[in-house]
């Protein structure tokens, strides 16, 4: 066994294996993204609105880790592109909710169908077993990032 198997084998090894193989997988499917102009922050905000509904933006702030101001531009840019609408809140005068377009969730659809075919492929490529092994370890590390 080698040096770098032994240390697979601690916490602290595995913390790091798996941290660069998550940060490159992940950059690697930022990669296949379409060029539609969005930033990664853009993206995530819709993409936040697509898992959660409709929102305010003190809310889609608190949830992608951002300041408020930094959010209201956000979404400035993001409905001036017709990607969200803002509409009063149904309780609270003061609050308005943020809710994604038709056109956003087309544009949502089509970035996550790229990146779904490219990952399907390179899941097609491996073994049944590897396979099955990442079935059973995809929930873990949904729970590693709850």
């Amino acid at each position: 066994m080698t040096v770098l198997e032994q240390d697979l084998w601690t916490d602290a090894g595995l913390a790091s294996s798996l941290r660069i193989s998550v940060m490159r997988l992940g950059r690697r499917l930022r990669n296949e993204r379409e060029s539609d102009g969005l930033s990664l922050s853009q993206m995530a905000v819709l993409g936040t609105l697509w898992r959660n509904g409709p929102t305010t933006s003190g809310e889609l702030a608190a949830a992608e880790k951002v300041k408020p101001p930094s959010m209201t531009r956000t979404i400035g840019c993001l409905e001036e592109l017709g990607l969200i609408t803002r509409r009063p809140h149904d309780s609270d005068g003061r609050q308005v909710v943020v809710e994604l377009t038709d056109a956003a969730r087309d544009v949502i659809e089509i970035d996550r169908a790229r990146r779904d075919a490219w990952l399907a492929q390179r899941l097609h490529e491996l073994a049944p077993g590897e396979r099955e092994l990442l079935r059973r370890v995809a929930p873990i590390l949904d729970r590693l990032v709850a």
